[in-house]
């Protein structure tokens, strides 16, 4: 009869504490729901989009990225800086851009590692975001990427964000890549794009102190008619009285898009 007892005791017990369970297992059911219900639709998204970036694909990492950097929120950003580290490139790539909704000064910091990048197109997204925080905080490390970079296309991105970024210690770094005087492996610049990039963002920052650089661009005739019709436009945006003559020069030039731009320069310095 004892055991009897005991064991109506412990089964008592058993089920007692099964009970307990299911109501706890309940219980956390519908916190869980409940939980779920509060959350936004923004936050719905953020966290679907963060959970697909532990995802085994690159192409689904990246797209969750950038569904991320569409949202333009600074929650969604911070759960994009985990892309930065990605192994893929591409991924590397879209998470630059991707965190740019954060503080400015924050995503300069997350973003400047990238710059040292191996894989050039990493490095040059990364340039183009860093242009495009506007944040000064950015110029020296952009500068190097200027100057210093093998790529191209980096060296271009760097220029347009440069331009982007308005600091005018981007002047003297800009000029002499215009003039030649900056040079690699013992030569001067020569990519278009680099010089048309230089010329453009010189008009941007809008310093006299780069007068002298676009002038000698726009009366270098062996440059191409492009890099001295952006230098022509940038006179004008600069507006220094000191272009006066180069411009007018221009006027008479043979290339009619020169000379037209030219002619719009010198009505700007002369309102």
């Amino acid at each position: 009869m004892l055991d009897d007892a005991l064991k109506r005791i412990s089964l008592r017990a058993l089920l007692k504490a099964c009970a307990i369970c299911l109501c706890l297992f309940a219980s956390s059911h519908i916190a869980a729901a409940q939980s779920i219900e509060t959350l936004t639709p923004d936050q719905l998204q953020i966290q679907r989009q963060q959970e697909r970036l532990g995802a085994s694909s690159d192409e689904d990492r990246r797209d969750a990225l950038m569904r991320l950097w569409s949202m333009h929120l600074p929650d969604a950003s911070r759960v994009a800086l985990k892309g930065l580290s990605d192994p893929s490139p591409k991924v590397r790539a879209v998470a630059a851009k991707a965190v740019l909704a954060l503080p400015a000064t924050e995503s300069v910091e997350a973003i400047k590692p990238l710059l040292s990048d191996r894989d050039e197109f990493v490095r040059r997204e990364a340039v183009y975001a860093l242009g495009l925080t506007r944040s000064r905080t950015a110029t020296e490390a952009v500068i190097q990427r200027l100057l210093s970079d093998k790529e191209d296309g980096v060296r271009g991105a760097a220029a347009v964000a440069l331009g982007q970024i308005a600091d005018e210690k981007s002047v003297v770094p800009l000029s002499t890549v215009l003039t030649g005087q900056a040079q690699r492996k013992g030569k001067p610049e020569r990519n278009e794009f680099v010089l048309r990039a230089s010329a453009t963002s010189l008009g941007q920052i809008k310093s006299s102190a780069g007068v002298p650089a676009l002038i000698a661009a726009l009366t270098n005739e062996k440059f191409s008619d492009d890099i001295r019709r952006e230098a022509a436009a940038a006179l004008g945006l600069i507006g220094d009285r000191s272009a006066i003559d180069a411009l007018n020069r221009a006027v008479n030039s043979a290339d009619p898009y020169l000379s037209r731009i030219a002619y719009e320069s010198l009505k700007r310095i002369s309102r």
